[in-house]
């Protein structure tokens, strides 16, 4: 039976060959494997909601990176695991679905299922809320779990014959020694203002983008409304003139009762740059420049372009090294000496960096060819032949 066979059957409830859990569950978000652990600072499948499903500046920052990062060129002296890599996994783009999980979870979590030859013949990326680490005595990981309803699966680091079952890649978490902090985490607070601020105006919208009145009785001395009137006027004022339908709907009052306006002062109204302000904080920390998002009042960059190159250089380019560098690591043992990388040359936002360095590399005559040739990175003529 192969590994990804076990899993199936796990899941349908069929048997399979598990490892004795070395210590009890801990949840992926506890942060802190001490007993005296902190509470984790938001809930993630809440979050996720809350962000990429109900957030359009979230969702897109996070479409930007991960499809940025799905589409960059490789480079590689191995077709296979290139081919690996570059493959589908569920119908998703391997590295795009790695690079979302990281920015919004912090870990990303790929299986390794091996064909009848002991090989590699497909990556599959795990949910990262569904897989928690098993630690061994000394701390370090001895295994794997994972969890989907009340069905779970143990996967071993290694199997029986010494081959790594699972790629574990993780952001960088100071305060956690198994798992990886997301962007979602410091972007929670930002998402949480900018979708409040949207509902608030959309209440405003749905009551004629204005504040509400006040209804005042004025029956003369010691005068109140019955209660049976009080509920009655309520209710004529909630169906007849609320919502926006009703916008502008004219109100006839009578019996003593007059309209009195309210209003908003102008700092309590200015609800567009409080949703300008969170938004340029998501942005902040997905690492997408604002501009590319759209948001008003932001000129750090001059241009489209010069946000698109800042994108790829300080977000991209190191996200992208760190999942190969992760992959490439847990690949080695079936692709010694496997290197990959983005193709710089082939990135079109870097074209303009590149003609520049070629430009200065051509015109240092204090060079040889073939130093110039090891600048650019490029193969010796001795190194193509």
């Amino acid at each position: 039976m192969s590994f990804l066979d076990t899993l199936r059957a796990a899941f349908k409830g069929g048997g399979g060959p598990r490892v004795p859990l070395a210590r009890s569950f801990i949840s992926p978000w506890a942060w802190s494997h001490e007993p005296a652990g902190t509470r984790p600072p938001f809930e993630y499948r809440h979050a996720v909601r809350r962000a990429f499903l109900d957030n359009p500046v979230a969702q897109r920052a996070v479409r930007i990176v991960a499809e940025g990062v799905g589409s960059a060129p490789l480079a590689g002296g191995e077709p296979t695991a290139l081919e690996l890599v570059r493959a589908a996994s569920a119908g998703q783009s391997l590295l795009e679905t790695l690079a979302a999980h990281l920015l919004l979870h912090g870990n990303g979590y790929v299986q390794v299922i091996r064909g009848g030859d002991g090989k590699p013949v497909e990556l599959f990326a795990l949910r990262p809320e569904r897989v928690s680490v098993i630690a061994g005595a000394d701390g370090w990981p001895t295994a794997w779990r994972y969890k989907v309803g009340d069905a779970v699966l143990t996967l071993p680091v290694e199997d029986e014959e010494g081959w790594p079952c699972l790629i574990h890649l993780k952001a960088f978490h100071p305060a956690d020694d198994h798992y990886g902090a997301g962007c979602l985490s410091a972007a929670e607070q930002a998402v949480a203002i900018h979708n409040a601020a949207a509902g608030w105006n959309r209440a405003l919208l749905e009551n004629a983008a204005r504040p509400s009145g006040a209804l005042v009785y004025d029956g003369g001395e010691n005068a109140a409304l019955t209660g049976e009137q009080f509920e009655r006027l309520r209710d004529e004022l909630a169906g007849a003139f609320s919502g926006s339908a009703n916008a502008g709907r004219p109100m006839l009052l009578e019996g003593g009762l007059k309209w009195q306006s309210l209003s908003l002062s102008p700092a309590e109204m200015d609800f567009a740059e409080l949703k300008a302000s969170a938004a340029r904080d998501i942005a902040l920390a997905f690492g997408v420049p604002p501009m590319l998002l759209g948001l008003p009042g932001d000129n750090t960059y001059a241009n489209y372009r010069e946000a698109n190159r800042a994108l790829w250089r300080l977000t991209l380019l190191p996200l992208a090294g760190k999942m190969l560098s992760g992959l490439q690591d847990g690949l080695r043992a079936w692709f010694p000496g496997l290197e990959l990388a983005v193709d710089l040359d082939r990135v079109p936002a870097l074209a303009e960096d590149r003609e520049r360095l070629w430009a200065q590399v051509s015109g240092a005559d204090f060079l040889d060819p073939a130093e110039k040739r090891a600048l650019l990175g490029l193969a010796t003529q001795g190194d193509a032949r």
